[in-house]
């Protein structure tokens, strides 16, 4: 099979061909370096690429899995971490050049299972510094670009995990969604980001930025993808007292492609704001086709919604705060400073209005269970608006200018603060040639349900079989 065809294919594809001996993962790592090696000059995707060490991990693959020890179907499969992932022996990141030579002494949890089921480690990826940011830049490490239209954003702040998996430079991706850092750059660059339930993935050994929000989650081309990533991550960790002491399930297992009896509820509120009109017809018509394959369609009401910006802001600047506060005082003037600027704020919130916030959210979280008592799913948008241009502050939206930031995450937040599995699934593309994405959210530990309806979807649509034209 020629190396051209390889670096596109999905786990799911290669891991029998893996298995059989017909694919051997050093082909796979090449085919991905060469990829890389063609499009990294514009893309952006990597702070620290490990090309001689994912070969020599490629060929020990290959040795064992000629031995008869397969480990499962990502053995041998190429991924790549996001920089706030410590792995041993590799440098940490975490998107400045002041962590620039710092380096663990031992994985993450999410790398030592990854390392356990014989994925292979093609490199650490670029991100917005500290994760606190939606849309991908980064002054001291290369902005990053869409593969798409190398002049928008990739999103953020898992910007170089989006580019990487979208533009086949590695097959699975992990990021870590705060604000929507998983799902806002797989919307805008058309792949799958899933964020599992917060306590499903351990962040034992991740740089945090909100302890009560922050949720690692797998990005890659397709659903099954991100099914097999999960089986691989998910389950209870003595090293993060937030993962759940209960088994995790076969994720695999709900991809059944049947939707009929699923009751999705349409969220009003998310198309009665800013949303550019293309944007609201292409998830219209994907919810429309959830529809057709017998699902049950309802619109429901989400009364809080608007309150859904303040609560997450006030958690999560005075929680980044926090977790950032000596390196903001020892070194601040190195800081990005954009980054520096909201740390800063975030040492201004009180204790009180801490306090209230938490307790605004808990009646924000009950509002939504009470939503996912009536239904199943909750869908609507990723984005209001498809990939703007990169270090652009204000985007039009239907003849109104609006900050980029708030308006990026404006729906994403919403399933950080409830602690929701939430998943961006790639459902057309705009006038513009950029990607869309369609947002469906479930019950707390209920990933199954989220995945089967997003693999429906995806199995009688097209749109992740394309490819940028980079």
């Amino acid at each position: 099979m020629p190396d051209n065809e390889l670096h596109y294919m999905s786990a799911w594809e290669l891991s029998g061909l893996i298995r059989n001996g017909q694919v051997s993962p050093v082909d796979v790592v090449d085919a991905c370096l060469a990829r890389i090696a063609a499009t990294e000059p514009t893309l952006n995707s990597f702070i620290t690429l490990l090309p001689e060490p994912a070969r020599a991990a490629a060929r020990r693959a290959e040795d064992e899995i000629s031995r008869g020890n397969y480990r499962g179907p990502l053995h041998g499969i190429p991924v790549g971490l996001k920089d706030l992932f410590n792995t041993a022996g590799v440098r940490t990141t975490s998107g400045t050049r002041i962590y620039d030579t710092y380096v663990p002494a031992a994985d993450c949890t999410v790398a030592a299972k990854f390392s356990q089921a014989g994925a292979i480690l093609l490199g650490k990826l670029n991100m917005h510094p500290l994760a606190f940011g939606p849309t991908g830049e980064n002054a001291d490490y290369g902005h990053m670009h869409n593969p798409w239209n190398p002049e928008r954003i990739t999103g953020g702040s898992s910007g170089g995990s989006g580019s990487a998996a979208a533009a086949g430079q590695c097959t699975i991706t992990m990021g870590s969604d705060t604000g929507g850092s998983v799902r806002i750059p797989a919307a805008l660059c058309g792949i799958v980001g899933l964020k599992p339930t917060y306590g499903r993935v351990s962040r034992a050994g991740l740089t945090p930025l909100s302890w009560c929000l922050d949720h690692p989650g797998p990005m890659a081309r397709t659903v099954e993808d991100a099914a097999l990533t999960m089986n691989v991550i998910a389950g209870h960790d003595p090293q993060d007292h937030a993962t759940v002491a209960a088994p995790a399930p076969d994720y695999t297992a709900a991809l059944t492609g049947d939707v009929r009896r699923l009751r999705i509820g349409v969220v009003k509120e998310f198309f009665e704001t800013e949303i550019d009109p293309g944007v609201a017809d292409l998830v219209q018509r994907a919810i429309g086709v959830m529809g057709e394959l017998g699902a049950e369609i309802v619109e429901v009401s989400l009364p809080l919604y608007e309150y859904a910006q303040p609560i997450s802001n006030a958690i999560l600047s005075a929680e980044a705060a926090a977790a950032h506060r000596d390196v903001l005082l020892s070194d601040g003037d190195k800081l990005y400073p954009q980054v520096r600027d909201r740390l800063e704020e975030g040492l201004f919130i009180s204790a009180a209005e801490y306090l209230r916030a938490q307790q605004a959210r808990q009646v924000f979280c009950r509002q939504v269970a009470a939503l996912l008592n009536d239904v199943d799913l909750l869908a609507g948008p990723v984005e209001p608006v498809t990939a703007p241009v990169i270090l652009e502050r204000r985007i039009d939206v239907a003849g109104q200018s609006l900050p980029s930031v708030p308006l990026l995450t404006k729906y994403t937040r919403v399933f950080n603060i409830t602690g929701s599995p939430a998943i961006s699934v790639p459902c057309g593309f705009a006038a513009d040639g950029l990607p869309v994405a369609l947002h469906l959210a479930g019950r707390n530990f209920d990933e199954e349900t989220v995945l089967r309806a997003a693999y429906a979807y995806q199995q009688a649509t097209d749109w992740h079989t394309r490819r940028p034209p980079l």
